[in-house]
């Protein structure tokens, strides 16, 4: 059984996000430290599972193919900085399509659990955005951070509202990540 699984969040979380959607990898920006937070969980033994909602396939504004091809770069990017990606997960759907896969359901994280057999009590989900936090409460992830660098303003104005609390907030993905090898190492 696979465990100390961190599911990111991609757009907010590794790269910077945009109201314009990332369409290509020319659009594509990583978060600075961002790298450095992949680097220190793949060296403190996590592993590390994409989980991100990419509905702009769905509307039609990039496509699959795209997609892929951002993510091929990102991972050349990251491995060659000596950072492991286990795995990329991602919903294609709009929101009003109704499908089991887009955050806040937990379709995504399922799959990942069921194809890498993942102990869930164990893992963790980073995130930028209600959704994601959603996600991983649903999922039935141990532990839920939510990110400053994306939309974190609007995530906790969402997450009081529906009385959910996120483990823990941080600025960015390389202090959530010092947080949760600290955290998971002290709670074992």
């Amino acid at each position: 059984m696979l465990q100390h699984v961190v599911f990111l969040d991609r757009d907010g979380v590794i790269n910077r996000d945009s109201p314009d959607y990332i369409k290509n990898w020319s659009e594509f920006e990583f978060i600075p430290e961002s790298i450095a937070a992949i680097r220190f969980l793949t060296l403190s033994g996590f592993t590390s599972i994409v989980i991100t909602n990419q509905s702009a396939v769905g509307r039609k504004i990039t496509s699959a193919e795209d997609v892929g091809h951002i993510h091929a770069m990102m991972q050349k990017c990251l491995k060659a900085e000596g950072c492991e990606i286990r795995d990329i997960f991602l919903c294609p759907h709009r929101p009003e399509e109704g499908c089991d896969c887009r955050k806040p359901k937990p379709g995504m994280i399922l799959s990942a659990q069921q194809k890498y057999d993942i102990d869930l009590g164990t893992s963790c989900m980073v995130g930028d955005n209600a959704g994601d936090i959603e996600c991983a409460r649903n999922a039935g992830c141990r532990y839920a951070v939510l990110v400053k660098s994306g939309n974190s303003s609007a995530a906790q104005e969402i997450l009081a509202e529906k009385h959910i609390v996120p483990d823990y907030v941080a600025d960015n993905l390389y202090e959530a990540a010092k947080w949760i090898v600290g955290e998971v190492r002290y709670d074992e």
